[in-house]
């Protein structure tokens, strides 16, 4: 499984609405490899997202890993727990109702910013999997915060354009060093 590059802000296809999957597709050996070769490159760039036009296509196809924002790191020399990787075709969300929840956002295709983005504490996930079945779950929390981010993405949306205050956008160093108060450096959403 190769490691694709991951395109930069500035690219046209990180600004282009992505074309839906066609479902039949997806039995296509072609189309699996992209899968497990987008999961390959985003856990190779340390990123817990990515969106298939930040590898340069126009297809409504994310993955992500489902993991825990606050669980401590594995001991030396013990395993840490593999996260659970999803592939979302074609999604739809429909936001839960409540308050925007501010937090800190990165992203593969903006590397090095992180800024403060308002988003939904809770979606609604209406998609295919990788083999077509039909999901409809809830993600709240910090899976909702990178569902929401990776689907901004097959919009042409980054995380910049949701930004309420530009004053929060910072680099990675200064960011870990005044405006956390933590010394693990969050993973990098897609």
């Amino acid at each position: 499984m190769p490691v694709r590059s991951i395109v930069r802000l500035g690219h046209p296809a990180l600004r282009t609405p992505a074309q839906p999957v066609v479902a039949e597709r997806l039995s296509d050996p072609e189309m699996q490899a992209l899968v497990d070769d987008m999961f390959e490159t985003m856990l190779a760039a340390g990123g817990v997202g990515l969106a298939a036009p930040q590898i340069g296509l126009s297809l409504q196809l994310f993955v992500y890993a489902v993991v825990d924002p606050d669980a401590e790191p594995a001991a030396e020399g013990e395993e840490a727990d593999d996260p659970e990787l999803v592939a979302l075709i074609n999604p739809a969300l429909e936001p839960i109702a409540g308050e925007l929840v501010y937090d800190w956002e990165g992203c593969l295709s903006i590397p090095d910013l992180r800024g403060l983005v308002p988003r939904h504490f809770g979606v609604r996930v209406h998609a295919l999997d990788r083999h077509g079945k039909i999901l409809d779950y809830r993600a709240e929390g910090y899976a909702a915060r990178i569902v929401q981010h990776e689907y901004d993405h097959l919009n042409g949306v980054v995380f910049l354009d949701r930004m309420r205050d530009m004053r929060s956008l910072a680099f990675g160093a200064e960011w870990e060093e005044f405006l956390t108060e933590s010394d693990d450096e969050d993973a990098q959403v897609g």
